[in-house]
Formats: C-alpha cells, structure tokens, sequence
C-alpha cells in the first residue's frame, strides 16, 4: 500500500473518530439540559437513545407551554380590566424554586402603586438572599410592569429560603 493511502486512512480514522467526540459531547451537553425529574429511569445511566427521547419529549412539551403563554399574553393583552390577570389581584408576584433553580415572576400595575420597584431592586433582593442572576428581563405592556427573573442558588440549600425572598417582594411593592 501506498504511503499516501496509508495515511488517508489513518486521517479518516481521525476525522471519522473527532466526529464521534463531537457527538458524545454534543448528547451529553443536550442530556444535561433535560430536567432531573424528567430523568425518572431506574437505570443508573440512560443510553444516548434515552436521552434523545427526553429530549424530544421535553422539547415538545416547552413548546407546547410557549404556546399556552402566547395564548395567555394574547388574552391578556386583550383584557381592559387594569385590576386584574386571569382573575388574580394586582400584584402579581410568583417565587419557584426547581433543584438549585429560582424563577421570580413578578408583574405590578404602574397606576395601583405609587411606589413600583425598580428593576435593580427585585435583582438586588435575590443576590441579598443567595440566588445568582443568570437571565433576566421586564417589559411594560400597557400600565403593567412585568419582571422575570432567572437565577442559580448560590449558597446551600439548606440556607436558601425562598419564602423569605416572596416577603421581601410583597414588602417592596405594598
């Protein structure tokens, strides 16, 4: 064989075996991006055909939750009343805290309060309490402010109260 054949192969080899890397990794990266108690296997490991699995199911049920949003957002942008989201009193303010996760969802009306938070304030009481801000955004619609907050714990579970986080915020906007 030829030395010029010879390590054509060899570079296929490599090429065929830094394309099987990058797609380890790549399964890998996507499995850690599916929530744990999606993860209900009673094997220790799930195969990378498990995981493409959850991955599609979670897929499609976040896609589905967009939608229903979009539905609500439409609904809502519709609503004249100012007092009042889907039946809940003004303000609105919903702490969750998944795994080492917390989402702040906060939405005040600028006309019911005379004092509205800023947004560096409701930042500032999450970092205060624990909690790193990884995404974060507001928007106003009409006379209504709306925050969502995305954040990782930082400190020990044990530690983080997420209830003292709801008070913080009830305090600031009343």
């Amino acid at each position: 064989m030829a030395p010029s054949m010879k390590r054509l192969k060899i570079e296929r080899k490599t090429l065929e075996k830094n394309r099987r890397l990058h797609m380890k990794c790549l399964c890998l990266k996507l499995s850690s991006l599916i929530p744990n108690e999606l993860k209900t296997s009673s094997k220790s490991s799930l195969t990378q055909e498990d995981n493409l699995d959850l991955a599609a199911t979670y897929i499609e049920k976040l896609r589905e939750r967009v939608e229903r949003l979009k539905e609500m957002k439409k609904v809502r942008r519709n609503n004249n009343n100012n007092e009042e989201i889907d039946g809940e009193e003004m303000p609105v303010i919903e702490v969750r805290l998944v795994d080492s996760n917390l989402e702040v969802v906060l939405i005040i009306s600028k006309l019911k309060y005379q004092r509205v938070p800023m947004f560096h304030e409701v930042i500032s009481v999450l970092e205060e309490e624990g909690a790193e801000t990884t995404n974060a955004s507001f928007s106003i619609v009409s006379d209504k402010i709306f925050h969502t907050i995305h954040s990782k714990i930082i400190c020990s579970q044990i530690e983080f109260n997420a209830s003292r986080i709801l008070e913080r915020l009830q305090e600031m906007v009343h």
